[in-house]
């Protein structure tokens, strides 16, 4: 189904109770980024004869590692835990573009996503807290893992141009870029903000073709660059985000922790 076509069952009255700004938007969201149709209140689900899947939070995290059973998840953990405390931090630190607390502790300090991080042998904090979802200790455990790698090329690209991504494009246009298009049609204002609540930094050169881009540390050596085009309704066109990946970015980062860190950075800017 379109946006267009789902848009009928919709008040078409852009009240806002579903949390987008229009009643386009939400349909762009509920087609394209798996948004749950059950947010309108006004949708009757019953007539969508079962098009899609019901839930609260509607398309979070859905790569592959983000859908690995929780049983292998923790076991992953353990791995590469066991892996990271085998790295000699001092050593590592400016590679990953971390700080190094000294031998006392012997912890990690960077920043993900706008939020400070401490990782040690044996525990990992952002902001204070333990982490409780394991999808995010692999990807802060594979980075220190991977030891930093080069992404001073300058040259960005998308997932599809990637090596071994064909089955993941889709996962990041669905649950990454379509789900932020969703979000922010018609508020590209809005999404400004949020971006600076993630630290991104506006990239107004590469704004000649789009309504706004940003460049996001979502790691220390780990910028992705976010594209955004806002809605044209009197053409007809939905709002649109194209993500961008430094050509060396495999270096820093496996295939499908790069996935699950773009759908983070997605649900960090929708969640504010």
């Amino acid at each position: 189904m379109q946006p267009l076509e789902f848009l009928k069952f919709t008040p078409k009255m852009n009240c806002g109770k579903c949390g987008y700004a229009a009643c386009l938007a939400f349909a762009a969201a509920v087609t394209k980024g798996g948004e749950s149709p059950g947010k309108c209140p006004y949708v009757d689900v019953q007539a969508l004869g079962g098009k899609f899947a019901m839930s609260d939070s509607g398309g979070g995290g859905r790569s592959g590692l983000a859908g690995l059973p929780a049983e292998k998840d923790m076991a992953l953990v353990a791995h590469l835990k066991g892996k990271v405390r085998e790295v000699d931090f001092s050593v590592a630190a400016p590679a990953l573009g971390c700080g190094w607390s000294g031998p006392e502790t012997n912890c990690l300090h960077f920043r993900y996503l706008g939020q400070d991080v401490t990782l040690s042998g044996a525990d990992l904090f952002i902001g204070g807290q333990e982490i409780e979802d394991p999808r995010d200790q692999i990807l802060l455990y594979n980075y220190i893992y991977y030891g930093g790698g080069d992404v001073s090329t300058g040259e960005w690209v998308g997932m599809e141009s990637l090596p071994n991504s064909i089955s993941k494009v889709r996962t990041l246009r669905v649950y990454c870029e379509e789900r932020i298009a969703g979000y922010f049609c018609g508020r590209e204002a809005l999404l400004r903000q949020c971006a600076a609540r993630i630290e991104a930094v506006p990239r107004e050169d590469l704004e000649q073709n789009c309504s706004a881009a940003f460049e996001v540390a979502v790691l220390p050596h780990l910028p992705i660059v976010l594209l955004f085009w806002d809605e044209e309704p009197e053409d007809g066109f939905l709002s649109r985000v194209k993500i961008l990946y430094n050509r060396n970015v495999l270096t820093v980062l496996d295939i499908e922790s790069l996935v699950f860190a773009s759908e983070r950075l997605a649900e960090h800017l929708v969640s504010y």
